[in-house]
């Protein structure tokens, strides 16, 4: 099967896939959310703040 799609990815993992060659635009798309974009940004600014 050729995983073009994060709801491929989905699919595989329902059912019960141990491995999945996924290409590098998808695994983009699944890790990419307005609210991983603003974790991501609120970590860095925390980080910023931290004495070194």
């Amino acid at each position: 099967a050729s995983i073009r799609s994060t709801v491929h990815v989905q699919a595989a993992a329902m059912a019960g896939a141990d491995v999945a060659t996924i290409p590098f635009k998808i695994l983009e798309q699944m890790y990419r959310h307005q609210l991983t974009d603003k974790g991501i940004q609120a970590f860095l600014d925390d980080w910023q703040k931290v004495a070194k």
